[in-house]
């Protein structure tokens, strides 16, 4: 499981933004964000710099 801090994530819509990009790359994801905490975790098949790399595409690049 890998777990990102995501500054810029503020609202439902980031949250919708987020969990899209991270199943558009890998449709098994697990995928659980934390609004509050600004953080996202994930369970997937694709490496920490994959999945970095579409977070920031996605617009909320990892602190």
């Amino acid at each position: 499981m890998h777990e990102f801090k995501l500054p810029d994530m503020s609202c439902g819509h980031c949250l919708k933004a987020v969990t899209e990009a991270l199943k558009g790359a890998d449709e098994r994801a697990e995928v659980q964000v934390r609004l509050e905490q600004k953080t996202v975790q994930v369970e997937s098949q694709l490496s920490r710099d994959q999945l970095a790399e579409v977070l920031t595409e996605a617009g909320y690049p990892p602190a």
